[in-house]
């Protein structure tokens, strides 16, 4: 019995080297869990296409933005785990989701899917329209508390790293702002650029063209180091404000894809990010590369969930 066991074994193992070796023979669908023209898309297509030429199989990026990425999350986990559907995976459903939806959330981060590796950390931008008329934030901060000012902000939702991150600076800095949720960052810049809203929170690659264009100002960033790409802008805690929440985006497929797999897809994404043409063009959007073993990865989620769920309970933020 246990000899038959072991040739079963035997026989899948093989089975799925075959099938990694042969792999991939078709287009593979890269879902991005959020609303084109924000900080995701670029980072997935400038990786999409060099892992296109590393494996031979075009790479097409599917973005389907919705309740904070959970859905097109939701659609990555209920794929088929053959390597033909990767997940960028985010910040906001892959962590802060967990603990803001509870048992509404359709998926598990860490049942649901197998880490690939990590891609890259970024800050979370503070930018305003530049008829509201100040230059830091700590005169955003009082501009917020005049009583004609009625200041709002927008974000990519509710649940995102842009959401969490206002409610903190509303909570340390006791600063009136009302959040008004977008279905993604591109949505959210849109209306901070026709002034519909006055403030907006999102990762750098959205924001720093329309900055050097003069179409908004940036006055902060998250994190505990001023970003290289904006040399020149003061992080929350510089100015006396201690918020540190960064965003973060890493590849994931569906469980129960086999290792072999897996492994493949891994040495096309770490190759690509240690490739200059994609190194540069991330350093440039402010996204610097950062990869990981998939064991790694899994022990950052796990860490991650926690802390946020943490950081929820100071921040008081709820699904809009």
């Amino acid at each position: 019995m246990f000899k038959a066991v072991a040739c079963c074994q035997i026989g899948l193992v093989l089975m799925c080297s075959a099938v990694a070796a042969d792999y991939p023979t078709k287009p593979i669908r890269f879902i991005n869990p959020t609303a084109p023209g924000g900080t995701a898309e670029p980072i997935a297509r400038v990786i999409a296409l060099k892992m296109s030429e590393t494996l031979g199989q075009t790479v097409v990026v599917d973005s389907r933005g919705g309740a904070g990425g959970t859905v097109g999350t939701a659609t990555a986990a209920n794929a088929a785990p053959d390597g033909y559907t990767i997940l960028l995976g985010v910040v906001s459903p892959m962590a802060i989701n967990v603990t803001l939806y509870g048992a509404k959330l359709p998926y598990d981060p860490l049942k649901h899917f197998a880490p690939v590796s990590l891609i890259t950390k970024v800050p979370q931008v503070l930018s305003v329209h530049p008829t509201i008329p100040v230059a830091s934030i700590r005169q955003l901060v009082d501009y917020a508390k005049e009583p004609k000012s009625k200041l709002n902000y927008g974000s990519a939702g509710s649940g995102t790293t842009g959401h969490l991150v206002a409610e903190l600076l509303k909570k340390r800095a006791a600063m009136p702002m009302t959040h008004i949720p977008f279905k993604g960052s591109g949505p959210a810049l849109s209306a901070l650029l026709s002034n519909d809203v006055g403030v907006m929170l999102s990762g750098p690659p959205a924001v720093i063209g329309m900055a050097q264009a003069g179409r908004l100002r940036i006055l902060a960033t998250s994190g505990t180091q001023r970003t290289p790409v904006l040399p020149d802008v003061p992080t929350f805690i510089e100015s006396g404000l201690p918020i540190d929440v960064t965003s973060w985006y890493c590849l994931v497929v569906p469980a129960g894809t086999s290792r072999p797999i897996v492994a493949r897809l891994h040495d096309a994404l770490v190759g690509a990010l240690k490739s200059p043409q994609v190194s540069e063009t991330l350093l440039k959007m402010g996204a610097p590369p950062e990869w990981s073993t998939p064991e790694q990865l899994t022990v950052f989620l796990r860490a991650e969930i926690k802390k946020f769920a943490e950081v929820l309970e100071i921040a008081g933020a709820k699904i809009d």
